[in-house]
């Protein structure tokens, strides 16, 4: 029998049923989306999301689109943003009946613009941030100079045409009766206004962040970008105020709230960051959080105050200190999602405000030209004239002007404030962003064409006196330059006296390792024992425990970290912030405290480039410290990451990839200095190999692994032993030189072996070398091959070369005759001529198994390998090096390599030789 309470349940079920079956207004909403029938597409206040991701799809799609090509013209992304949004507005594709209802409809744009305009508040305190007015305090004369004539000019110019547009287009729909004075403190500003995020992006892409135009135009585009948000703040609040005292309230309180953030905030923010370790550390999450909940209340602030939020952003980011790197750290956590999608919308919002089709009468596009020519040519004349007077060259001022008058983001940002302002009517707006768009375009071109590296680098040594106006070299009268020191200590063959090494952290054990090894032969004896002071006139009446006469000079040493230059916005800070940077890197600092340890003089620095510019950049590095050698360590992973990891034995470390091909570019690049390719295997220490972790039964690998099995345990012999196979080529000439000079140091021994090779082979190798190099280049044209530069290699016989060995052999020092061994032998070419120095190699290196590693030193010989195929010999066909590889280290490298030589390698190609 059903219990009372079951019955009852039953009952209620039933009738709730079959009072619901007859009506259909009763369900619920359907939650079956397309399933069911639903559009997608359209517009659902309640649900709002769809849309949303619909519209912010085809922008970040469609922009990034557009940037491809735009930036092979090396513009910034706001144009492909702006540009984007024209199309997508009713200039372009709002003609297309349907698309702007379907897509745009007027209902979903305030979710839109809600969304757009948070990522402008995160904007705006990203700028504050990048804003470093160190920058102003340390310039501040030139930058008020330039910044001032930068801003005044045009200022005065544009209150003359804004009577103009004042008198013509502001009777037009969606403006409000506002005073000529507000509108035309408004046209100033926005003709006056520097785009500093642009600006910063520009001249590190071009290089001239270290230059003086860079250092010039980074000041007053500060001291521009400061006072241009103050006097748009100003005409926001005299455009929301109901009366003068009104505006004059808002902005005593804006002044007063800044000094509060100043004095009172901004040291109790420090108090905190101190605190939590944030600065030496990093920001944790909770920093991070606190630091967006300051942007945001203070946005909160200044909106409700009748001034626009984002000026509330923007002080809290000028209020974040730079030190240690807090400011970069900040933004590098918040700019991925601000740049990749607020931004984004709120550009393309822009464009789809612009309608060219307003621009559809003579008077309106005359407006055009002169908007455009006003606000060009104004801060161009006015930053020349600035920078002519404190004392610059014409053309140096000029690029100034030039750069003083992109625009950029930020006017784009205070033409959108004028319009939701209802200063500025749709037709105004579209004229205005015409120009932003025009002068910020042509910034880049200009500058490019202005100063370009030839000038940089001629202007340069003209300031330093070093030539004259036409470019001929001077000498002062009774002394001689730095050039000619470098000329004379070359001249009396001292070797290898400055070395620029590039500095990773995958191989910085073997550098230090190595260039220790070169600098031990001109260190001075230490000092004499230290004894009581009591005793000092005892000291010094005995004589002297060494010759300070032959203390040599020291060897110097300059390392170059590389870091990638990407479009973020901290990317471009660690430019503007390299001196910093250089003195926090951790890898400088090391090989600062080996070379003060080791006693050779040490420089380093920092440099932030995009990737495609590193060759050139080490390049140009090795010009400007007039290097003789130029030390590459091989990518442990084949790649330009320090990090990547590979498994030992794969051949991934020598295929094409991003390394291979940025040494060969430094390979074509480079012919004043001898370039060394070092490839590590142990140097310095004891070879390690890599262990193959077990599973165990009874206890966890983690666990209980035994730490003391990872003590690496001192090396007592402190030697090095060294083969080098002497061809015949400028190349093997300049190995042998160099071994030489590190047989120096007492630790070293050497075994020098002359392979002879038939004169027709030789000659075939000498004819062949820099063809067949370019022959490996990828992307050699067949007017490359044919060039006469493919043969500018010296055709010396194979008698000459041997003459060479010969002579280097028999003026051999006594002081190395007990340590450095030459031998000659005959390399057949029918048989595997390869496998015979392979077989003599491993009879001289890996043998003593104590000792801190030894050295193969091969000279490059890019081209033997293949002459050696054609005239008969065989080689193992399962080769280890792609194309651009052998181009690199030379096809006898691949057999040492291979073969699982027991020692690091050493590629040389010489100096003043083409490759």
């Amino acid at each position: 029998m059903a219990s009372p309470v079951a019955s009852t349940v039953t009952s209620v079920l039933t009738k709730t049923v079959s009072s619901a079956a007859p009506s259909s207004t009763l369900r619920a909403t359907p939650q079956g989306g397309i399933l069911e029938g639903a559009n997608p597409s359209v517009y659902d206040p309640k649900n709002p999301i769809t849309v949303f991701i619909i519209q912010a799809g085809i922008i970040i799609i469609f922009c990034r689109l557009l940037h491809f090509p735009l930036s092979r013209l090396r513009q910034p992304r706001v144009i492909a943003e702006v540009i984007g949004g024209i199309i997508l507005g009713p200039s372009v594709m709002g003609r297309i009946p349907g698309f702007t209802n379907a897509i745009f409809p007027a209902a979903s744009m305030p979710a839109l613009t809600l969304v757009a305009n948070l990522g402008l508040v995160l904007f705006l305190f990203l700028v504050g941030l990048e804003v470093d007015l160190r920058f102003l305090v340390s310039n501040w004369r030139i930058a008020i100079s330039v910044g001032a004539l930068g801003m005044i000019l045009p200022f005065g110019l544009g209150a003359a045409i804004a009577w103009g547009l004042y008198n013509q287009f502001r009777g037009e729909p969606g403006t409000v009766v506002i005073s000529f004075g507000v509108y035309m403190l408004f046209i100033g500003v926005a003709m006056a206004i520097t785009a500093f995020p642009v600006l910063c992006r520009i001249l590190t892409e071009l290089k001239l962040l270290s230059t003086n135009v860079g250092i010039i135009v980074l000041s007053a585009g500060v001291a521009n970008d400061v006072v241009g948000w103050i006097l748009l703040a100003l005409c926001v609040a005299l455009v929301n105020a109901g009366t003068g005292l009104t505006a004059l309230y808002v902005l005593l309180v804006c002044v007063g709230y800044t000094l509060f953030l100043v004095y009172a905030v901004r040291p109790g923010f420090l108090w905190v960051l101190h605190r939590t370790g944030s600065i030496e550390k990093g920001p944790p999450q909770s920093v991070v959080a606190l630091t967006l909940l300051m942007a945001l209340t203070s946005a909160f602030f200044t909106g409700i105050i009748g001034v626009h939020p984002i000026f509330g952003a923007f002080i809290i980011g000028l209020i974040c200190p730079h030190e240690g790197g807090f400011a970069i750290k900040v933004t590098e956590k918040v700019e991925d999602l601000v740049g990749v999608l607020f931004l984004p919308l709120y550009f393309a919002l822009s464009g789809l405000s612009t309608n060219l089709g307003l621009l559809n009468n003579g008077i309106t596009w005359a407006y055009v030209i002169g908007v455009v020519l006003v606000a060009f040519c104004t801060k161009v004349i006015g930053g020349t004239i600035a920078a002519r007077l404190n004392g610059l060259v014409w053309r140096e001022s000029f690029t100034i002007g030039a750069l003083m008058s992109c625009k950029g983001l930020v006017e784009l940002i205070v033409l959108n404030i004028g319009l939701q302002a209802k200063i500025l009517s749709t037709r105004t707006f579209t004229i205005f962003v015409v120009m932003a768009l025009i002068t910020t375009f042509a910034t880049t071109p200009l500058t490019s064409a202005l100063y370009p590296r030839w000038y940089q680098i001629k202007l340069a040594s003209w300031k330093r006196g070093e030539i004259d106006w036409d470019g001929n070299r001077l000498t002062p009268d009774g002394g001689s330059s730095e050039a000619d020191d470098l000329s004379l200590s070359k001249a009396e063959g001292s070797g290898v006296n400055r070395v620029l090494t590039y500095l990773r952290l995958d191989s910085m054990s073997g550098v230090i390792a190595f260039v220790s090894l070169l600098a031990r032969p001109r260190s001075s004896p230490s000092a004499a024992t230290k004894v009581h002071p009591s005793k000092k006139n005892e000291v010094l009446t005995q004589p002297s425990q060494y010759d300070e006469s032959i203390t040599q000079r020291p060897l110097q040493v300059h390392g170059i970290r590389l870091v990638e230059l990407t479009d973020r916005a901290s990317s471009v800070m660690k430019v503007s912030e390299v001196d910093e940077t250089t003195s926090r890197d951790p890898i400088i600092n090391t090989f600062r405290t080996v070379g003060q340890l080791r006693q050779f003089s040490v420089s380093g620095a920092v440099m932030v480039v995009p990737e495609t510019s590193y060759a050139t950049t080490l390049v140009e590095r090795a010009t400007d410290v007039a290097a003789d050698l130029v030390l590459i360590p091989w990518s442990e992973s084949g790649a330009m990451s320090e990090n990547s990891l590979i498994e030992e034995g794969s051949g991934s470390r020598f295929a094409n990839g991003s390394f291979s091909h940025y040494v060969s570019s430094a390979l074509k690049q480079t012919s004043h200095a001898t370039i060394a390719i070092f490839i590590d295997n142990g140097f310095g220490s004891r070879r390690r190999t890599r262990e193959t972790r077990t599973l165990s039964r009874t206890v966890s690998a983690m666990s209980a692994k035994d730490m003391r099995s990872n003590a690496t345990i001192p090396v007592t012999d402190q030697g090095h032993h060294i083969f080098l196979p002497f061809f015949g080529s400028e190349d093997d000439k300049a190995a042998l030189r160099f071994v030489l000079q590190l047989a120096q140091d007492s630790s070293v021994t050497a075994t020098i072996c002359h392979f002879e090779l038939p004169d027709s082979i030789h000659d075939q190798i000498a004819s062949n070398q820099d063809s067949k190099s370019h022959a490996h280049t990828p992307g050699a044209t067949a007017e490359e091959l044919k060039s006469p530069i493919s043969i500018t290699v010296n055709h010396a016989s194979a008698s000459h070369y041997a003459t060479f060995f010969a002579l280097m052999r028999d003026s051999l020092p006594s002081t190395l005759a007990s340590r450095v061994i030459f031998t000659s032998t005959s390399l057949s070419t029918s048989a595997s001529p390869i496998a015979d120095v392979l077989s003599v190699a491993k009879k001289e290196v890996g043998i003593s198994t104590k000792n801190a590693g030894d050295l193969v030193v091969l000279g490059r010989n890019a081209a033997m390998r293949s002459v050696l195929s054609a005239a008969g010999a065989t080689f193992d066909n399962h080769l280890l090096f792609e194309n651009e590889a052998e181009y690199c280290l030379g096809g006898v490298a691949e057999g040492v390599i291979k073969n699982g030589t027991a020692a690091s390698l050493m590629v040389l190609k010489a100096s003043g030789k083409e490759s």
